[in-house]
């Protein structure tokens, strides 16, 4: 295999710059350019000069042996005074060294699961590790890179391979009575298994919605006060703003952080008949949008939308509440009185989003790709019918062996045991060069 090398620090001008080295090569390389090798694991200084003798630059050498590096293989990092002339000439001095050539995106990670140092599932929490903007998006990424989700997942799998071993059992003795308690243990193991994958479904949806972002549509009718209020959350002109109403006629998406949740604010055409054809494309893409919605924040002018557009969980709000003095009769807990130009009520709105936000990501699931859920309904699938085999008067032993081995199949594939060449190639997409 290559001996591969990239910048692994962030591009541009910065006071240290740190090059990493990965494959049989590393070290030769290392000692091609500082002319001797430090003793692994401690960061020495050497003077690095190319094959023509011209020095480089004076740079900390850490060597990683293979085996405790990160890719499992031997590993060298040059830490060089950070301008892009000394990164580009160490990179030019390391491409004319033998069999070493630049790392493409995601290949040292890539290769620190094909030497078993990470699991797929690690890979994933570090890719949302490495793309966390909030503190949720970061604390549920590090649990997937260290491993929880694998943790989880040979810890079922170890429940299924106990229960297979009494399927197996009741399949070599067929000819004698296999003991009722066998299949209650049996079934018992399985059960156990099943109800935490449900356990788990359930917060997957949030838990997807923490690492992608949470949608709050703001919604209402034309010049009720919405891109003013959508400018004020945030903190910038973000949408333009004009007493003629129709003036939003796309969405317009904000991205923020909201308690240490990732939220993305919608501004949408404002809901009305019209005649005009682009607007009405723009309220009907806005009722899709809002539909969609996790939160819909409803600004209300005097006149009230038709209470068939509200649905549970809704927030309402009464727009432009400094130039309408209260009546006295407002009910603040049903209809929080706000204003996009002077602020008030704002806090109290951001205080009601927090809380909402909160419950429904109070149950955090290990579970955060569309591909981990179909692992986990395919496992409990499976499960559910060797489930209904045991419980018949008369199992079919075999039936429920293979519906057990489908099972573990499907949950070996969520940390990449088996079944995963189709998705590497999108999981290390999104990686950068030097990760």
């Amino acid at each position: 295999m290559d001996t591969i090398f990239a910048l692994a620090s962030g591009r541009g001008k910065a006071g240290v710059a740190v090059i990493r080295i990965s494959g049989r090569g590393a070290w030769p390389a290392v000692q091609s350019l500082a002319g001797d090798l430090p003793v692994p694991r401690r960061a020495s200084l050497r003077r690095l000069r190319d094959r023509s003798g011209q020095e480089l630059d004076q740079a900390l050498v850490v060597l990683f042996p293979a085996g405790a590096s990160f890719t499992g293989e031997d590993v060298a990092e040059l830490q060089l005074h950070g301008s892009p002339a000394v990164v580009a000439a160490v990179s030019e001095a390391l491409a004319a060294e033998p069999d070493l050539r630049p790392a493409e995106p995601g290949e040292f990670t890539r290769r620190a699961l094909q030497n078993g140092r990470l699991d797929l599932a690690q890979v994933e929490g570090l890719a949302d590790l490495i793309n966390a903007e909030t503190e949720a998006q970061r604390l549920q990424a590090q649990r997937l890179f260290d491993g929880a989700l694998g943790e989880r997942v040979m810890a079922w799998r170890a429940s299924l391979l106990r229960a297979s071993s009494l399927i197996v059992a009741a399949v070599d003795f067929a000819e004698e009575d296999v003991p009722q308690d066998v299949r209650a243990a049996c079934a018992a193991e399985i059960s156990g298994v099943r109800d935490a994958l449900v356990a788990e479904q359930e917060g997957a949806f949030f838990a997807e919605r923490v690492r992608d972002g949470f949608e709050i549509a703001i919604v209402g009718p034309p010049n009720a006060g919405k891109s003013t209020l959508l400018n004020y959350l945030a903190g910038r002109e973000a949408a333009l703003t004009s007493e003629q109403a129709g003036t939003t006629r796309d969405v317009i998406e904000v991205r923020m952080d909201l308690g240490g949740l990732p939220v993305t604010l919608l501004d949408m055409a404002g809901l009305r008949e019209t005649e005009d054809a682009v607007e009405a494309a723009g309220v009907a893409r806005a009722m899709a949008r809002a539909e969609a919605a996790d939160i819909r924040v409803f600004l209300l002018p005097s006149d009230s939308l038709p209470g068939r557009l509200f649905r549970d969980g809704d927030i309402r709000l009464r727009g432009k509440a400094d130039l309408q003095p209260l009546d006295g009769q407002t009910d603040e807990t049903e209809c929080l009185p706000v204003s996009g130009r002077t602020g008030m009520g704002i806090d109290a709105l951001l205080e009601r989003i927090e809380v909402t936000l909160e419950l429904r990501a109070a149950r955090p699931s290990l579970f955060n790709r569309a591909r981990h859920r179909r692992c986990v309904e395919e496992a409990r699938v499976a499960l559910g019918s060797a489930l209904g085999q045991i419980e018949m008067a008369d199992p079919a032993h075999e039936l429920v062996a293979e519906d057990l081995r489908r099972a573990i199949r499907s949950l070996e594939s969520l940390i990449g045991k088996v079944d995963i060449e189709d998705v590497l190639d999108e999981v290390f997409a999104r990686f950068c060069i030097g990760k």
